[in-house]
């Protein structure tokens, strides 16, 4: 059962970092840690494979091998990642945080999880385009799309639509958590591989901690979100 005590507070870029410190040194920092090291090495490849094609060597090798890095990094990646954050939110509520969750999109939310995140990246594309700061904005207003998928088991656009709705009036707050995030990013490659590690544990935390926060702001158990079907059919 869900536990509903957690994290009441209301949402802040200092509270959402001060419980995501409390709980990466808690008792699930295990799992968390594994979850951070495990994405970490398998997303190199997807950038090796990304830029392979930059030196213009034969195209019959560089088409399959690019191919072959837009499919990893499309169809493969997006899973972990949502899975990631899925572990987060889980110990932000304090319950278990199992590694095998990284890897249950691939069984029960596969396409969700892939459509979610194709449409995510081509808004924010979209945006980026009308020069950038649109495409900041949108990329700030879908931030909990993730979360959406794995947590309420939406279909993707209704996360997008959702994620739209949960982030108005906190925009300039998640960009703030971004702002700070690159420079506790900073900070922690200053202390090489053990800081880099921590610091992705920390600013993985917070966020999840942010998207509980907002949560039990505008939803409550006599308001409950209405996104899984039981309250919209």
């Amino acid at each position: 059962m869900e536990n509903t005590n957690y994290n009441r507070q209301a949402p802040s870029i200092g509270g959402s970092f001060s419980r995501g410190w409390q709980i990466i040194f808690g008792k699930q920092f295990l799992p968390l840690l594994l979850a951070v090291i495990i994405l970490g090495l398998l997303q190199g490849p997807s950038y090796s494979m990304k830029f392979e094609g930059h030196d213009f060597g034969p195209a019959l090798f560089l088409l399959p091998l690019a191919l072959f890095g837009m499919a990893y990094a499309f169809l493969f990646l997006p899973v972990l990642e949502y899975g990631k954050d899925y572990i987060f939110l889980k110990a932000i509520r304090e319950e278990e945080a199992d590694l095998r969750t990284l890897f249950e999109g691939f069984r029960t939310k596969y396409l969700n999880i892939i459509l979610a995140n194709l449409i995510v990246f081509a808004l924010v594309i979209l945006g980026i385009f009308m020069l950038i700061i649109p495409g900041i904005i949108v990329g700030i207003r879908l931030v909990f799309v993730s979360y959406l998928v794995m947590d309420k088991d939406l279909e993707p656009m209704k996360a997008v639509e959702k994620s739209w709705q949960m982030t108005r009036g906190h925009g300039w707050e998640i960009f703030g958590m971004a702002i700070l995030s690159f420079f506790i990013a900073i900070g922690g490659l200053i202390v090489f591989f053990v800081g880099v590690i921590i610091s992705m544990m920390w600013i993985h935390s917070a966020f999840a901690a942010f998207y509980q926060s907002v949560l039990n702001e505008k939803y409550d158990d006599d308001n409950p979100i209405p996104i899984l079907g039981v309250n919209e059919v």
